[in-house]
């Protein structure tokens, strides 16, 4: 009898531990590294509820973003207060998740909002309008993201409106100063002209 109930736990533990293994296998860590992404999408930009920013976010991160923040490490309030700016902004309506891609720890989500400003800063600042985005997430093996990758098409967007800005004045700027000097030579030529 001793024999049998010795069987049946070794038996049991097997199952257990084969259940497990199961459960950590890599389509099922693929599923659950999704739906963190597609959590962190709805509470922190779908839905106004940042504050959730710390079930997704790993304490610091790395993030690779366009322009100047590549390979940049931050807390990871920082991601709730960069969902907080637009938030007290504006508002993001229609938006929605595309599809996403897993391998690994690697998750992939293409998405797409629309942005409507209701402040004079949000405005100026980020615009109005629809804004399609790539974002990779790395996520760790206790479900945080530890790092992203970050792809806007910002060409859409009031973001370019700076640069166009900033290219007119350096161009106003190359185109002034000839002027001048050519003005300042016309003087001269006049004044030249009169004397003769």
């Amino acid at each position: 009898m001793k024999h049998i109930i010795l069987i049946l736990g070794v038996l049991g533990l097997s199952l257990t531990s084969y259940s497990q293994q199961a459960n950590l296998s890599p389509t099922n860590i693929q599923e659950r590294n999704k739906a963190i992404a597609r959590n962190f999408y709805q509470d922190l930009w779908f839905s106004n509820n940042t504050d959730k920013y710390e079930e997704y976010v790993a304490p610091e991160y790395v993030v690779h973003d366009i322009g100047d923040r590549k390979g940049v490490t931050e807390p990871a309030v920082e991601q709730k207060n960069i969902a907080d700016f637009f938030w007290d902004n504006g508002a993001w309506e229609n938006s929605k998740i595309y599809y996403q891609i897993a391998e690994g720890d690697l998750v992939a989500t293409r998405w797409e909002t629309t942005y409507n400003p209701s402040t004079l800063l949000g405005k100026i600042a980020i615009g109005s309008g629809s804004i399609p985005i790539i974002n990779v997430f790395r996520i760790n093996n206790e479900g945080k993201i530890v790092e992203i990758w970050n792809h806007r098409h910002d060409i859409d967007t009031a973001q370019t409106m700076k640069f166009t800005i900033q290219g007119l004045l350096i161009g106003l700027l190359v185109a002034i100063i000839p002027t001048i000097f050519a003005f300042r030579l016309r003087r001269k030529l006049k004044i030249i002209q009169n004397l003769e």
